[in-house]
């Protein structure tokens, strides 16, 4: 331009460019991924806000979906790391009764051990889990989301649709009723892409192709040891399990499901807990598990505290203060306050205790001077002989 002597405006400039496709990174015209029924899996994970129990809450939604037939299943977590991640998805394939020898998922940390891509290493532990079902997790690569859009479109739909005015009581409900939804409403309505076919009908036509479920499949748990504290619990997650007391002290296996809690010492079950899922500070207790304890309940009143009861309201607001102000349990001035009660005159014994109660006076010395102010006569000033 400076050299034919033209000025022109920038927008004028950009546009020429556009036009001329003088760009390197111009977009490009994308085409589309086509399945043969089996070939694919895809698998992702979205966050998502839910109410649970009436409390907003941050849970991630991991689905599966078949490529061919569309079939979605979804479950909500509190956090999804490995343990989730096999947890879903022992119970996404036996929801699709069978797998596809691929699964296409993201470049996440939870599946990736290292790199991205194709050429990602997948970690020992969910490479083991997937050769259970004979699948190989493929990341695709970086920059190409859309290479897995059959699982990623439809987070929208869950969330406008399934969430939508929705409240759940616990975990175990917000998965019920996910699972519901998968099967009434999500893989029941039809679609234009399959030519109007539902996900359900799809799948009918597809599982012919799918790789059947082992014989047998073994439970997804964590191993984690622990020591029995000396009350008698492990703890997981800052929530407590108990144990037998005989295993206070010693180290035992605790198998993490995601519905329960096992223990194990000398690779016998010594206590199966319902587990605690989003929660901490919990405590679950087996009453076998635990003596009963013959300690006197802290709010119960003692012996002592009963039979200065009975009989005088007098007394019993004099021996309650008598225990504010004694350090304990005050076990020792009340003691001392009975024995006053037995060993002198009723009538003189509860009308010094008035007195002391009306002016604040809780030194049983001064209590013991002041009756027998009043039983001296009785006492001492006996009557001559004639």
């Amino acid at each position: 331009m400076e050299r034919h002597s033209i000025s022109i405006p920038y927008s004028t400039l950009t546009r020429l460019v556009r036009s001329l496709e003088l760009r390197e990174n111009g977009k490009k015209r994308a085409g589309s991924y086509d399945f043969a029924p089996g070939e694919e899996m895809q698998h992702d994970t979205s966050p998502h806000r839910i109410l649970l129990g009436e409390k907003p809450v941050s849970a991630q939604c991991a689905s599966l979906v078949p490529a061919a037939s569309r079939r979605i299943y979804i479950q909500y977590y509190p956090s999804f790391t490995r343990f989730e991640a096999r947890v879903f998805l022992a119970s996404a394939f036996e929801f699709m009764q069978g797998t596809c020898p691929r699964c296409t998922i993201d470049n996440t940390s939870v599946i990736v051990a290292r790199g991205s891509g194709p050429e990602a290493l997948i970690a020992p532990e969910m490479e083991g889990f997937g050769r259970i079902y004979s699948v190989r997790f493929i990341p695709h690569r970086v920059g190409d989301p859309n290479r897995k859009a059959r699982v990623e479109r439809p987070f929208s739909y869950v969330e406008g649709n399934f969430l939508a005015g929705r409240t759940f009581l616990d975990w175990q409900d917000l998965n019920r009723q996910a699972l519901d939804w998968c099967e009434k409403t999500a893989n029941s309505k039809p679609k234009r892409s399959l030519g109007m076919l539902c996900p359900q009908e799809a799948w009918l036509m597809e599982k012919p192709h799918l790789q059947d479920l082992p014989p047998y499949i073994p439970p997804v748990y964590q191993s984690l040891p622990r020591v029995v504290d000396v009350s008698g619990y492990i703890t997981v997650e800052n929530n407590r399990y108990s144990a037998p007391e005989r295993l206070i002290g010693k180290t035992v296996e605790a198998h993490k499901l995601w519905d329960r809690m096992k223990i194990f010492f000398a690779n016998r079950l010594v206590a199966d807990h319902p587990r605690l899922i989003g929660a901490t500070d919990g405590r679950i207790t087996d009453p076998g598990h635990h003596a009963v304890s013959h300690h006197r309940k802290k709010d119960e009143p003692s012996a002592e505290e009963r039979e200065l009861s009975k009989g005088s309201e007098i007394l019993s607001l004099y021996a309650a203060q008598i225990k504010k102000r004694s350090p304990g349990r005050g076990m020792r001035p009340l003691k001392r306050l009975i024995e006053l009660k037995r060993a002198y005159p009723e009538d003189a014994f509860l009308s010094a205790c008035e007195e002391a109660l009306r002016y604040g006076l809780f030194d049983l010395a001064r209590l013991e001077r002041m009756i027998l102010a009043r039983v001296a006569g009785d006492f001492f000033n006996m009557e001559e002989e004639e």
